[in-house]
């Protein structure tokens, strides 16, 4: 793997109201991070969903949590059961929870409880469109993005498709918050960086933590 004479710092890097890149927050937990994705994926494998028009995703994905989100030609949705195996999503690992709740915290989002994660797989031949993380029912909580292995272009643009993108750089054990004035914001990813990463090997990982369901109220 090539060094990336273009990193940006190794710090906290904020990108709008309510969203800040954590450079190398979850640095630290990064190997027990990667130990838990073989575990859940011989529970729920990675797979490659389909859209509402039976394209197919180039993002390889699975869910872990009391909630999963799916695509297919019904369209985009969260459910209980993994489609595939017609089984509860596995739990979400105590590692995933602690790490998702102290970078939320960081970003100013204390109490967040994620009740969903996806975890995605990308190669260097991999993109993510940009869209809108609008499916979930409690858009109140952030988002949180946790990179592991090969770095990638993150894609930040505005609250309309069409307003500017601008490229972060993401590495290894970074982690990207987003949530209040920002929650909307269109993103995605490209680039992913070809080579060979010493616990990833030729992938990138990302854990998405989300809130999909509306809190209870009294």
């Amino acid at each position: 793997m090539q060094p990336d004479l273009f990193a940006e710092s190794r710090e906290a890097i904020p990108l709008g109201p309510g969203a800040v890149l954590l450079g190398g927050f979850g640095l630290a937990e990064a190997s027990p991070l990667l130990a838990e994705i073989p575990r859940l994926a011989a529970i729920s494998p990675f797979r490659h969903m389909t859209t509402r028009s039976g394209g197919r995703l180039s993002v390889a994905m699975f869910n872990c949590g009391e909630t999963g989100w799916v695509s297919d030609r019904k369209g985009y949705r969260y459910q209980p059961l993994d489609p595939e195996t017609g089984l509860n999503w596995p739990p979400l690992p105590q590692a995933f929870l602690s790490l998702a709740g102290r970078a939320a915290a960081r970003a100013g989002y204390d109490g967040f409880l994620p009740d969903a994660c996806l975890v995605n797989r990308y190669d260097a031949e991999t993109r993510l469109s940009l869209h809108q993380d609008m499916d979930e029912r409690d858009r109140a909580a952030p988002i949180v993005s946790v990179s592991l292995g090969l770095s990638a272009s993150f894609l930040w643009g505005g609250l309309a498709r069409g307003d500017k993108v601008r490229r972060h750089r993401v590495h290894h054990g970074d982690v990207v918050v987003w949530g209040g004035p920002s929650r909307l914001v269109f993103h995605g990813l490209d680039s992913v960086e070809r080579g060979h990463h010493p616990e990833t090997g030729p992938w990138r990982y990302n854990l998405t933590f989300r809130k999909a369901r509306c809190r209870e109220t009294s």
